[in-house]
């Protein structure tokens, strides 16, 4: 009997019948659902065509724009930081030395506990009351809070991503670098973060477009990004007595949502592209030098790891 037919039953003829009717009825309560909104939409008076003109407006594009450029540049900063952020403190829960290990690990588990929104309003709080004495004008408080506030929780999350990825190496590879007379630094960055970053690629890749949807967060703190900058256009902008807030919502979530593919896609790609690389141990030609690589690759490749290969 294979393992298909142990974990699923295949369904028989009343339970087909009884799935069809169940796809029917769901398939009608959905379209049900959305002929609703556009209904109430439409009496409220949010489908009129005047009121999506206003994407016509140059102002309206131009203040989505520069909300879309600020997410971006918020992004990018808090991104780069929360990787090398993870790398720091993966190593560290990693080290051999025990008040490092434990500070590295307190810190991971006390800003994945805490949610990320108090972090960030606690940094706005305390950058915006000290922001003479830091030498930050009157923006830079709101933009520095949610910077920190998420490189100090996307870097806890990929530190524990990149830490289950180096422990995923084989032993092999670390016991073959140390043979060679390896320092613990230079198998850490040559040999293990190497092979855990490609390993874990696309996990990281996907925290980030965590990290990309949770600059939205800075709305709360009044930072003008893509969000902040939608519900002020919302409010502000008025046609036929009624506010804009549905249309402008919508494209705001169409433009999160394409940029979350975007980043998505990159991590498809790449993943992709990791499967296509070649691997395998390559035929060193008579008199050549023996490398490094070379010896690692030959140490994990032999049956029972580097202690086989010298054997």
């Amino acid at each position: 009997m294979s393992n298909a037919s142990v974990l699923y039953d295949v369904p028989g003829p009343k339970a087909k019948a009884r799935n069809r009717l169940y796809t029917v009825v769901g398939s009608l309560a959905v379209l049900a659902l959305i002929a609703f909104v556009v209904l109430r939409l439409s009496a409220k008076g949010q489908l009129e065509p005047e009121v999506w003109n206003i994407f016509n407006n140059a102002g309206v594009r131009t203040n989505i724009r520069d909300g879309v450029l600020t997410t971006l540049q918020v992004f990018a900063v808090a991104a780069v930081l929360s990787l090398v952020l993870g790398v720091l403190l993966a190593v560290a829960r990693l080290s051999d030395h025990k008040p490092v290990r434990w500070l590295a690990t307190g810190f991971i588990e006390l800003f994945r506990a805490v949610p990320l929104l108090i972090t960030i309003y606690a940094l706005w709080v305390i950058l915006l009351s000290n922001r003479e004495s830091l030498g930050l004008t009157d923006s830079q408080p709101q933009f520095w809070a949610l910077v920190i506030g998420l490189t100090v929780y996307n870097g806890s999350v990929q530190a524990e991503v990149l830490r289950a990825g180096i422990n995923s190496v084989p032993t092999g590879q670390r016991e073959a670098a140390y043979a060679l007379g390896m320092r613990k630094t230079q198998v850490m960055t040559t040999v293990l973060i190497p092979q855990a970053v490609r390993a874990m690629l696309p996990t990281i890749i996907s925290q980030l477009v965590v990290t990309l949807k949770d600059t939205s967060l800075g709305y709360i703190i009044t930072f003008e990004e893509l969000l902040f900058t939608a519900r002020q256009m919302s409010t502000n902008i008025i046609v036929n007595g009624n506010d804009t807030y549905v249309p402008v919502i919508i494209v705001t979530g169409v433009i999160y949502v394409a940029m979350c593919l975007v980043l998505s896609a990159l991590a498809n790609w790449i993943e992709a592209r990791g499967r296509r690389a070649k691997t395998g141990i390559g035929v060193t030609a008579a008199g050549e030098p023996v490398t490094a690589t070379d010896a690692l690759d030959t140490a994990d490749a032999a049956p029972g790891g580097p202690v086989a290969a010298k054997d």
